[in-house]
């Protein structure tokens, strides 16, 4: 074993993080949080690991749960197909493993919403098996110690980034040894002005030495985002307001919005107004207010968002689609965060 491993294993023992994950060996809740620690910071993903935890102990609990209570539980982390397919995946175990999450590799790479890396980090950690895990972390921890300039979202890079976490894996404790590089990435060696006058491995570390730490790891390609405008409508009937769902394979698929129209360009007020609303078609309808826009950034996306609150009389001629709710039960369902924030300024329900 090499000092550069032991270096990083001296200095997770001193510095890793007091994590409620990290007190179990129960496979359930390791796989409950990577999968919540797939795009959401750690210190955001506490609070929800713990609700889910307190929620769903067990995995056939989450299994007997509905879509929406799940859904709803994950309200604000964004990238929503992670909770259907923990629910998804859930009900395979409970239905294909009697409810015993699968011990071996391969087995728990076919769940769905479980990839190389989550499926490593689970195996490795709650059964011991030597698989790497390769992340975000790892590539840069790798690329920058030994100097490594092939773009981390290449096939190549992957593979020869891949081998050499596999060649560098401690197979007798992989769980502890995936968590330290993994670690040490997460707190160390950070993306912008990591503190390399502090670091353990600095000495060696072939960035530090040819002044490549901000160029490394390299990245060939670029992510394009798209431009899209939502129009909310906050309709209200006396008590009553209208949700529909989102059901089409798009974002925040199966979560509960006002119904919406999208338009390809920003439409001033004039036209939001002369806007034919076909939900509302043959409607009298009152315009109480109209928002300032909201932007909204995704990974891929950026959201431009209004919305137009209308007051109607009778709750006629609106679509099957759309479905009539109490405005005071408004919070019990899972809306995109873009759209609680519009709720909240309004104060309903």
């Amino acid at each position: 074993m090499s000092d550069f491993q032991n270096d990083i294993y001296t200095w997770f023992l001193s510095n890793k993080r007091d994590l409620p994950w990290r007190k179990t060996k129960d496979p359930y809740k390791i796989w409950l949080s990577e999968i919540i620690l797939q795009q959401t910071r750690v210190v955001q993903g506490i609070g929800y690991y713990q609700q889910f935890v307190t929620h769903f102990p067990t995995v056939n609990i989450l299994a007997s749960a509905t879509e929406d209570e799940v859904l709803k539980l994950w309200q604000g982390l964004g990238y929503y197909s992670r909770a259907r397919n923990l629910h998804f995946s859930a009900k395979i175990i409970v239905n294909q493993f009697s409810g015993n999450f699968p011990n071996e590799y391969k087995k728990i790479l076919k769940l769905k919403g479980i990839g190389l890396y989550t499926a490593a980090a689970i195996s490795s950690i709650a059964f011991n098996l030597p698989h790497p895990t390769v992340d975000g972390n790892i590539y840069r921890v790798l690329s920058r110690y030994f100097g490594i300039e092939t773009p981390i979202d290449s096939n190549r890079g992957k593979k020869e980034f891949y081998e050499l976490a596999e060649e560098l894996l401690l197979h007798q404790n992989p769980g502890m040894h995936n968590q330290a590089f993994m670690e040490f990435g997460a707190l160390q060696c950070v993306p912008k002005s990591p503190k390399c006058n502090l670091c353990p491995i600095a000495q060696t570390c072939f960035a530090l030495k040819n002044h490549l730490i901000e160029q490394l790891p390299v990245k060939s390609k670029k992510i394009k985002q798209t431009k899209r405008y939502f129009y909310y409508y906050y309709i209200e009937s006396g008590e009553f307001t209208f949700f529909e769902k989102r059901t089409n394979n798009d974002i925040w698929k199966n979560l509960y919005q006002f119904p919406l129209i999208e338009s390809k360009e920003s439409l001033p007020e004039n036209d939001i107004l002369r806007n034919e609303i076909p939900f509302l078609i043959n409607n009298a309808i009152n315009i109480k207010s109209i928002s300032a826009e909201k932007k909204h950034i995704l990974s891929h996306q950026i959201i431009y968002a209004r919305l137009i609150h209308i007051e109607i009389e009778k709750a006629e001629n609106i679509s099957n689609e759309i479905i009539r709710i109490n405005k005071k039960d408004i919070h019990k369902f899972a809306v995109p965060k873009l759209l609680e924030q519009f709720i909240n300024d309004l104060n309903i329900g």
